[in-house]
């Protein structure tokens, strides 16, 4: 399952709070978050880093699928990498594979998820309006805000999404199946 959203939306958060209720359920879960599977930092910041142009890229979307999706899929092996490379520090974690037991959900949060191609089930994304995403963004992320301008234009993940949950204001979200 994917959850897709801006930062500021949180779906990590929500990824991280769905794993417990579908474990409770009896269903295997865990949770991956995108942003350990960003690409090398030579690469995502090659053209400095506050390039809005490139932050699309930021994902290698291909060692997701080849490390995490593609395992999973109905074809795979079911032995999945939880991460790949830190994002702060950009060193590799050197995670163990994980072995996901029959019918294990696994939750993979991040930001501009849809229109890639990548493989997932079910997908959520969680929208904010433009003035919505401007609030909550923090400082050191503004820069990123025209990146989901053209998300919104280009992907439309409204409309590629299984759920889309509006979170203008967090404590009152609203669904729209």
């Amino acid at each position: 399952m994917g959850i897709d959203g801006p930062r500021c939306a949180q779906p990590a958060s929500l990824a991280h709070i769905l794993v417990t209720p579908l474990r409770a359920l009896g269903r295997a879960a865990d949770h991956v978050a995108a942003e350990s599977f960003w690409r090398d930092a030579s690469l995502r910041l090659e053209f400095g880093r506050e390039d809005v142009d490139s932050f699309p890229d930021w994902l290698d979307a291909g060692a997701l699928c080849r490390e995490v999706l593609d395992p999973l899929g109905p074809d795979g092996s079911g032995a999945y990498l939880p991460s790949l490379r830190d994002p702060v520090t950009n060193r590799a974690t050197r995670a163990a594979a994980s072995q996901a037991a029959p019918g294990a959900i696994v939750l993979v949060s991040g930001e501009l998820l849809l229109g890639r191609g990548l493989p997932f089930d079910f997908t959520i994304h969680l929208s904010m309006s433009t003035a919505g995403r401007a609030r909550r963004t923090d400082a050191e992320w503004q820069w990123t805000l025209p990146a989901f301008e053209r998300y919104d234009t280009d992907v439309r993940p409204t409309e590629l999404a299984d759920v889309v949950i509006r979170v203008d204001d967090p404590r009152h979200p609203a669904i729209r199946p």
